[in-house]
């Protein structure tokens, strides 16, 4: 798995402070996406342990609320990604929101994907449609997008959604 970059303190992907970091790869290519140099599986760097030890240490900290993981398409990286987060769980329990272009549906549907899903607490799914952008949407880009509960959604089998940002 490649990436783009990690951000130590991000504001604009969830709620209060949070670590987020970026894998690269995406095959959607949605019209103006906001990482378009991330699109590319080659782009930026392999992630390593020490990557995986870094966002830990973030995480660490008393003002961080939780890790976002965005790309590129975090869910075209699934089996490497899904060990990282594995490693990550072990030395928190703060909250892990995943960005998708991919839907709910079709992601627990996908037994790897259903796992991945399982370690984190928030899907913000649907590609970015540039016809449905709105900047006063919180944490997402187009009005298609929907903030899931993940854990919820999993043991309802059904849709839940952040209804405090939706």
């Amino acid at each position: 798995m490649r990436y783009g970059q990690i951000r130590k303190y991000d504001v604009a992907n969830g709620p209060g402070i949070r670590t987020s970091f970026f894998v690269t790869g995406c095959d959607a290519h949605c019209k103006n996406c906001f990482n378009t140099e991330y699109m590319s599986f080659d782009h930026g760097d392999i992630w390593t342990d020490a990557e995986t030890n870094k966002v830990i240490e973030n995480l660490k900290q008393k003002e961080v609320e939780g890790l976002s993981i965005l790309g590129g398409e975090p869910f075209e990286n699934t089996l490497d990604l899904l060990e990282v987060i594995k490693k990550i769980r072990k030395h928190s329990d703060k909250s892990i929101w995943v960005y998708s272009g991919f839907t709910f549906e079709i992601l627990s549907a996908i037994p790897i994907a259903r796992e991945l899903l399982s370690y984190c607490d928030v899907l913000v799914d649907g590609l970015f449609v540039e016809e449905k952008k709105d900047l006063k949407l919180k944490f997402r880009g187009s009005s298609n997008q929907r903030i899931i509960d993940v854990q919820k959604s999993l043991k309802n089998d059904k849709i839940i959604y952040m209804e405090k940002y939706m």
